[in-house]
């Protein structure tokens, strides 16, 4: 079996998993999200928890069979928690700021950068150089921090850039005096 398909997945207090076919509904405090199991993979409540099987051993039902159990742990744990990535600005005058809903951006271009927020993402700004892009999807959440550190990856001579909070970015040594 799948290490990670094999698991059942845990149910939280305060959230509930319907599962009409191979349709998959969960609905939480923070809000709902749906997803359509490959009709391969057969996923059911019991006991508070979710299990996920597949019918055979063969690579692609296996394959498959990790991948559904990650997606409905995350769909789980997005309605019950949330998910948040936070992006770090380095660099003289880099800053960033909300208008409404939107984050502005100054990086170092002649012109502000405006980002818009992907359905089901939202920005949060706690200083100007560290902010925060949370929701409940996963895969939303990931792709709207990855636009945003796109505006201005960080530069590997002086560290200039936008990054994730921990990331390690390599330098390098540059051009010596002589």
């Amino acid at each position: 079996m799948s290490r990670i398909g094999r698991l059942p997945i845990p149910i939280p207090a305060g959230v509930e998993v319907t599962l009409a076919g191979q349709h998959a509904l969960v609905r939480g405090p923070r809000g709902v999200l749906e997803h359509d199991v490959h009709p391969v993979i057969t996923a059911v409540v019991e006991e508070g928890n979710v299990v996920v099987t597949r019918p055979t051993n063969a690579p692609t039902h296996r394959a498959l069979h990790g991948l559904t159990r990650a997606l409905l742990a995350n769909m789980i744990t997005g309605v019950a928690d949330g998910f948040r990535k936070s992006l770090e600005i380095q660099g003289t005058g880099y800053r960033a700021e909300l208008r409404g809903t939107n984050l502005i951006l100054n990086v170092g271009y002649s012109h502000q950068v405006e980002l818009q927020p992907l359905d089901g993402a939202t920005f949060e700004v706690e200083t100007p150089t560290r902010l925060h892009v949370t929701g409940i999807d996963k895969q939303v959440v990931g792709q709207q921090a990855a636009l945003v550190r796109k505006q201005r990856p960080p530069e590997p001579y002086r560290g200039k850039g936008i990054r994730y909070v921990g990331e390690v970015v390599r330098r390098k040594a540059g051009k010596t005096g002589r």
